[in-house]
């Protein structure tokens, strides 16, 4: 079976049903990131295994084997990888990326770039993220926590256009989409392009929607963020229009769903779910809910 070795310093995050873990180790002298995915067993989520999914199991091997995002404007990997797969899983080893701590306008300005990117045509390439993601809510009862809080006429309102504000979201042009782009992945700088780590969920989306992802997470406000992908966006590309729409879209849906996931644990335990507002695990959650009400309202209306 395979195992870390001793010494290896284990990393927070890596996400993923797949993620066994993920270290900071020194190989040949030079640093470096491990990341260990196991392989699908029986009763594992279906959707691990298909390609174009975004919890597809392997992609973030893929990417590094097929080289995917090594040049690629505006956002790109730290450099080659190496690849190792067995019968339990497969090993990955990246560079480590220094933090840059570059501002959300820059990785604004970086994500519009790698939107108008070319990504080599392949079958494990992500489709439909924020659709597959609001199905997999879906299959778990929607929205019912949020319907137990003031917030629950607009919940309910956008639940039940969810699927006329995701094909509007569909019709916009689809491009290159990181899929994860929160700071904390668009960690390294190199010039004008954001050094990006944790690919496995790389695809193409509607124009825009890395940056609603984004947006959740910055320090920014998304109009400020939306003039800086637009600086990048290849001319002709969108619309301001339409990008606002995709990062409105991805923004909103997410933070409710993020709210909902936050709440519904918090609601199994004693006491009135209105006294857990404040609980840190909670708090942060509905703080970005609330620093969404303009969009939400923007989509509210006819």
């Amino acid at each position: 079976m395979w195992q870390p070795e001793p010494g290896w310093h284990p990393l927070p995050g890596g996400g993923g049903v797949s993620t066994v873990g993920v270290w900071r180790t020194v190989l040949g002298g030079q640093p470096v990131v491990v990341k260990r995915l196991a392989a699908p067993v029986d009763g594992d989520p279906p959707e691990l295994l298909d390609p174009r999914h975004f919890a597809y199991w392997r992609r973030a091997a893929d990417v590094v084997t097929a080289g995917t995002v090594l040049e690629t404007p505006g956002l790109r990997c730290s450099g080659p990888g190496s690849v190792e797969e067995d019968a339990d899983g497969i090993t990955i080893v990246s560079e480590w990326v220094e933090d840059a701590a570059s501002s959300g306008l820059f990785a604004a300005h970086a994500l519009g770039r790698f939107a108008g990117a070319h990504l080599a045509a392949a079958p494990w390439l992500a489709r439909n993220q924020l659709r597959d993601r609001l199905a997999r809510v879906e299959r778990n009862g929607g929205w019912p926590t949020l319907a137990r809080t003031t917030v629950a006429d607009v919940a309910d309102h956008l639940w039940t256009r969810r699927g006329e504000l995701l094909a509007a979201a569909d019709a916009l042009v689809q491009v290159p989409q990181h899929g994860d782009a929160v700071p904390d992945n668009l960690l390294g700088r190199s010039g004008d392009d954001a050094i990006a780590i944790d690919w496995a969920t790389l695809g193409t989306g509607p124009v825009g929607a890395d940056l609603g992802y984004f947006a959740l997470a910055a320090r920014e406000e998304l109009e400020p963020l939306i003039d800086a992908y637009l600086l990048g966006l290849p001319a002709g590309l969108a619309t301001r229009e339409e990008v606002t729409l995709g990062a409105r879209v991805t923004a909103v849906f997410t933070v409710l769903n993020r709210a909902e996931w936050a709440l519904a644990r918090a609601a199994r335990g004693e006491g009135a779910l209105a006294g857990k507002f404040r609980h840190p695990a909670v708090a942060p959650h509905l703080l970005a809910l609330q620093r969404q009400f303009p969009h939400i309202e923007a989509l509210v209306q006819p």
